[in-house]
This record gives structure tokens, sequence and C-alpha cells, in this order.
């Protein structure tokens, strides 16, 4: 049996325990979402939002790229993100990263690696802000976690001055801004900056009229 195939039969098995546990499972889930939580994460298959969380489905949204970013031009993730907080009203928005990065880690480098140099770029911006912080420490491991969680900060802070969140602050006091950092060693989740709504932010990134 090819692997994706395997994919097909170990959903099967799934749906059929879930019913077998709570006939109503798929039912509630049909009609109702109501998440609290908006989590933006790593595309990394390592790094399941639900699993790490302990939470079901329906309980966090998700959207997920290459080293967690939040890029003002991207749609997708502002498509992502307008519905988060515009017609799902979620309270938290977590942007969590994971130690051991491949996008940063390559972020590090001068290696051409084709398309994916423009996302990349955005990383590299984070490292040039902090570079003497970052290549005063000892070793490589270490600039690699501390540019991991100095890209979830820049990436929190790059939430915060979208007028989505904007509004969202100056209409309902919400959501709150969280950034962690996950470690693939032991599971754990490790909160490193915090923006509760209505945090200050650069007077030119406001907006007068919104």
């Amino acid at each position: 049996m090819n692997g994706y195939q395997q994919l097909i039969v170990e959903n099967k098995a799934w749906a059929e325990s879930k019913v077998l546990a709570d006939p109503f499972y798929f039912k509630r889930l049909e009609n109702i979402q109501h998440p609290e939580f908006l989590w933006i994460g790593c595309s990394d298959s390592r790094v399941p939002a639900n699993e790490i969380t302990g939470t079901q489905p329906g309980e966090i949204f998700v959207h997920r790229n290459v080293a967690n970013m939040v890029v003002h031009t991207d749609l997708n993730l502002l498509s992502v993100l307008q519905y988060a907080v515009e017609v799902l009203q979620v309270k938290h928005i977590i942007v969590c990263g994971h130690y051991g990065c491949g996008g940063v880690k390559a972020a590090m480098t001068n290696h051409n690696l084709g398309i994916i140099n423009k996302w990349l770029r955005n990383i590299k911006d984070v490292y040039r802000y902090h570079r003497d912080e970052i290549d005063g420490l000892a070793t490589e491991a270490d600039k690699l976690n501390k540019l991991t969680e100095l890209n979830v900060q820049e990436q929190v802070t790059n939430l915060a001055k979208t007028s989505i969140i904007q509004k969202a602050w100056k209409q309902h006091n919400a959501p709150h801004l969280h950034g962690w950092v996950y470690s693939l060693s032991d599971g754990l989740v490790k909160p490193i900056f915090e923006m509760p709504a209505g945090s200050h932010i650069d007077a030119l990134y406001e907006f007068d009229d919104l």
C-alpha cells in the first residue's frame, strides 16, 4: 500500500473511533466554529497546533507558513487574520515559532535557495536589526535560538501594525497578542513576548480614521 493510501485508511479508522466514542461528534463540528484563538505557526510538520495545545477541532483557528511570518503583503495571512478577528472574534492571537526552524536557519546564510529567498528576506531583516546582539552569542545554536525568538517578537509587532488589529483594539479592546517558541526537544512552549490589546506602537503605524 502506498503511503498516501495509508492516510485514507487511517482517516477512516480515526473517524470511526470518534463516532464510536461520541455519536454526535461530527454533527457538532459541522454546525459550530467559535474558536477563542488564532494560531500563526510554522509549516513544519513537527509543530501541530492542536496537539501542542491539547485543543480539539473547532477550538483553535490555524494559519501556517514558513517560519511563522506576518508579512504585510501576504493576502493569505491577512485574509485569515481579518476573518478570525472580525467574524470569529478571537480573543487571542498566538505567533508560535520553534527552535531548530529551517527557515530561520536558512535566513542566516547566503545560500541562493530560489523563490523562497524572497520570503526569507523578511527574516534577514530581523537579523539585521539585531545583528550585534545575535553575533555576540557564543555558538551557532545560541544565535539560531535568539533569532528564532526575535523573529517571533517581530511578527507579533507586525500584527499590531495592521489596520485589522488596530481597528479591533479601538472597537473591542481585543485580541491580545502572544509570542511563543516551541521546543522540539521537550515539547514545551516558552512564552517570550506579549502585546495586550491597546499596547503602544509607534505613532507612524497608527490609523486615525478607524
